[in-house]
Protein backbone atom coordinates (compact mmCIF):
# COMPACT_ATOMS: atom_id res chain seq x y z
CA UNK A 1 0.00 0.00 0.00
CA UNK A 2 1.43 3.35 -1.02
CA UNK A 3 1.12 6.42 1.25
CA UNK A 4 -0.56 9.32 -0.52
CA UNK A 5 -0.41 12.50 1.54
CA UNK A 6 -3.61 14.52 1.80
CA UNK A 7 -4.75 17.66 3.59
CA UNK A 8 -2.15 19.21 5.87
CA UNK A 9 0.41 16.50 5.07
CA UNK A 10 0.21 17.34 1.36
CA UNK A 11 0.40 21.07 2.06
CA UNK A 12 3.48 20.69 4.23
CA UNK A 13 5.13 18.42 1.69
CA UNK A 14 4.50 20.83 -1.21
CA UNK A 15 5.46 23.94 0.76
CA UNK A 16 8.76 22.48 1.94
CA UNK A 17 9.72 20.28 -1.01
CA UNK A 18 12.22 21.41 -3.62
CA UNK A 19 10.63 22.71 -6.78
CA UNK A 20 10.13 19.62 -8.88
CA UNK A 21 10.48 21.27 -12.28
CA UNK A 22 13.25 23.67 -11.23
CA UNK A 23 16.79 23.22 -12.36
CA UNK A 24 19.83 24.88 -10.93
CA UNK A 25 19.97 28.55 -11.88
CA UNK A 26 23.07 29.71 -13.72
CA UNK A 27 24.32 32.32 -11.21
CA UNK A 28 27.46 32.81 -13.32
CA UNK A 29 25.45 34.15 -16.27
CA UNK A 30 25.77 37.87 -16.98
CA UNK A 31 23.19 40.22 -15.48
CA UNK A 32 21.37 42.51 -17.93
CA UNK A 33 19.63 45.61 -16.57
CA UNK A 34 17.12 48.06 -18.02
CA UNK A 35 15.29 50.95 -16.36
CA UNK A 36 13.97 54.43 -16.99
CA UNK A 37 16.86 55.94 -15.03
CA UNK A 38 20.28 54.80 -13.78
CA UNK A 39 22.34 56.76 -11.29
CA UNK A 40 25.94 55.60 -10.89
CA UNK A 41 27.56 56.17 -7.50
CA UNK A 42 31.10 54.98 -8.20
CA UNK A 43 32.57 56.06 -4.85
CA UNK A 44 29.93 53.99 -3.07
CA UNK A 45 30.30 51.06 -5.54
CA UNK A 46 26.64 51.04 -6.45
CA UNK A 47 24.15 51.96 -9.12
CA UNK A 48 20.56 52.92 -8.46
CA UNK A 49 18.03 51.88 -11.10
CA UNK A 50 14.56 53.38 -10.97
CA UNK A 51 11.38 53.25 -13.01
CA UNK A 52 10.26 50.02 -14.67
CA UNK A 53 13.38 48.13 -13.63
CA UNK A 54 13.93 44.82 -15.40
CA UNK A 55 16.90 42.62 -14.56
CA UNK A 56 17.56 39.31 -16.28
CA UNK A 57 20.07 36.57 -15.59
CA UNK A 58 19.87 33.38 -17.63
CA UNK A 59 16.17 32.31 -17.46
CA UNK A 60 15.32 34.43 -14.39
CA UNK A 61 13.77 37.91 -14.53
CA UNK A 62 13.39 40.37 -11.64
CA UNK A 63 11.19 43.44 -12.01
CA UNK A 64 10.67 46.27 -9.51
CA UNK A 65 10.15 50.01 -9.19
CA UNK A 66 13.69 50.52 -7.81
CA UNK A 67 16.84 48.39 -7.51
CA UNK A 68 20.17 49.22 -5.90
CA UNK A 69 23.01 47.27 -7.53
CA UNK A 70 26.00 46.88 -5.20
CA UNK A 71 29.31 45.84 -6.67
CA UNK A 72 32.82 45.20 -5.48
CA UNK A 73 35.75 47.32 -6.56
CA UNK A 74 36.91 44.43 -8.76
CA UNK A 75 36.43 44.53 -12.53
CA UNK A 76 36.24 41.40 -14.66
CA UNK A 77 36.05 41.51 -18.47
CA UNK A 78 35.40 45.26 -18.32
CA UNK A 79 32.44 45.04 -15.92
CA UNK A 80 32.24 45.55 -12.16
CA UNK A 81 31.53 42.41 -10.13
CA UNK A 82 27.95 42.64 -8.82
CA UNK A 83 27.56 41.30 -5.27
CA UNK A 84 23.99 42.22 -4.32
CA UNK A 85 20.69 43.51 -5.69
CA UNK A 86 18.23 45.28 -3.36
CA UNK A 87 14.79 45.63 -4.97
CA UNK A 88 11.75 47.55 -3.75
CA UNK A 89 8.27 48.34 -4.98
CA UNK A 90 6.14 45.56 -6.45
CA UNK A 91 9.00 43.09 -6.86
CA UNK A 92 8.47 40.01 -9.02
CA UNK A 93 10.89 37.18 -9.66
CA UNK A 94 10.00 34.90 -12.56
CA UNK A 95 11.77 31.61 -13.22
CA UNK A 96 10.65 28.80 -15.50
CA UNK A 97 7.36 27.49 -14.06
CA UNK A 98 7.68 29.58 -10.87
CA UNK A 99 6.72 33.16 -10.01
CA UNK A 100 7.13 35.08 -6.75
CA UNK A 101 5.87 38.52 -5.69
CA UNK A 102 6.69 40.72 -2.70
CA UNK A 103 7.31 44.32 -1.72
CA UNK A 104 11.06 43.89 -1.19
CA UNK A 105 13.76 41.47 -2.31
CA UNK A 106 17.50 40.97 -1.84
CA UNK A 107 19.50 38.86 -4.27
CA UNK A 108 22.80 37.94 -2.59
CA UNK A 109 24.93 36.82 -5.52
CA UNK A 110 27.71 35.45 -3.31
CA UNK A 111 25.34 33.16 -1.38
CA UNK A 112 23.15 32.57 -4.48
CA UNK A 113 19.99 33.25 -2.46
CA UNK A 114 17.02 35.53 -3.08
CA UNK A 115 15.11 36.66 0.02
CA UNK A 116 11.72 38.33 -0.43
CA UNK A 117 9.59 40.01 2.26
CA UNK A 118 6.30 41.84 2.52
CA UNK A 119 3.11 40.22 1.26
CA UNK A 120 4.95 37.32 -0.35
CA UNK A 121 3.15 35.08 -2.85
CA UNK A 122 4.78 32.08 -4.56
CA UNK A 123 3.06 30.39 -7.52
CA UNK A 124 4.09 27.14 -9.12
CA UNK A 125 2.10 24.69 -11.24
CA UNK A 126 -1.29 26.05 -10.19
CA UNK A 127 -0.35 26.09 -6.49
CA UNK A 128 -0.03 29.29 -4.44
CA UNK A 129 1.63 29.77 -1.06
CA UNK A 130 1.60 33.12 0.74
CA UNK A 131 3.52 34.33 3.76
CA UNK A 132 5.76 37.01 5.16
CA UNK A 133 9.20 35.86 3.99
CA UNK A 134 10.43 33.71 1.09
CA UNK A 135 13.93 32.38 0.57
CA UNK A 136 14.93 30.87 -2.79
CA UNK A 137 18.19 28.91 -2.94
CA UNK A 138 19.23 29.20 -6.58
CA UNK A 139 21.71 26.31 -6.32
CA UNK A 140 19.11 23.76 -5.21
CA UNK A 141 15.88 25.35 -6.49
CA UNK A 142 14.40 25.01 -2.99
CA UNK A 143 11.93 27.72 -1.96
CA UNK A 144 11.10 28.14 1.72
CA UNK A 145 8.28 30.42 2.88
CA UNK A 146 7.40 31.34 6.44
CA UNK A 147 5.36 33.85 8.41
CA UNK A 148 8.29 35.92 9.63
CA UNK A 149 8.98 39.40 8.38
CA UNK A 150 5.45 40.48 9.24
CA UNK A 151 4.84 43.33 11.68
CA UNK A 152 2.01 43.13 14.21
CA UNK A 153 0.10 45.94 12.50
CA UNK A 154 -0.24 44.08 9.22
CA UNK A 155 -3.75 42.92 8.48
CA UNK A 156 -5.24 41.27 5.46
CA UNK A 157 -7.79 38.66 4.52
CA UNK A 158 -6.43 35.31 5.77
CA UNK A 159 -6.17 32.58 3.18
CA UNK A 160 -6.07 34.87 0.16
CA UNK A 161 -3.09 34.49 -2.19
CA UNK A 162 -0.62 37.35 -1.95
CA UNK A 163 -1.76 38.49 1.49
CA UNK A 164 -0.48 37.86 4.97
CA UNK A 165 -2.60 37.44 8.07
CA UNK A 166 -1.73 39.32 11.24
CA UNK A 167 -0.61 36.16 13.04
CA UNK A 168 2.31 35.57 10.70
CA UNK A 169 1.02 32.31 9.29
CA UNK A 170 1.67 30.77 5.91
CA UNK A 171 -1.41 30.10 3.78
CA UNK A 172 -1.81 28.22 0.56
CA UNK A 173 -4.08 26.80 -2.08
CA UNK A 174 -3.11 23.67 -3.96
CA UNK A 175 -4.67 22.22 -7.06
CA UNK A 176 -5.85 18.64 -7.07
CA UNK A 177 -5.90 16.31 -10.05
CA UNK A 178 -9.20 15.89 -11.88
CA UNK A 179 -10.74 12.47 -11.38
CA UNK A 180 -12.08 10.61 -14.35
CA UNK A 181 -15.66 9.40 -14.32
CA UNK A 182 -17.11 12.16 -12.15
Amino acid sequence: MRYVPTGLGLMLMLASAPAVAQTRHNTDAPIDVASDRIELQDRANRAILSGNVRITQAEMTLTAARVTVSYTGQVSEGSPQVSRLDAAGGVTVNRPQQSARAQYAVYDLNRRVITMVGGVSLRQAGNTVSGGRLSIDLDTGRATIDGSGVRGGTSATPGQPGTQSQGGRVTGRFSVPKRSGQ
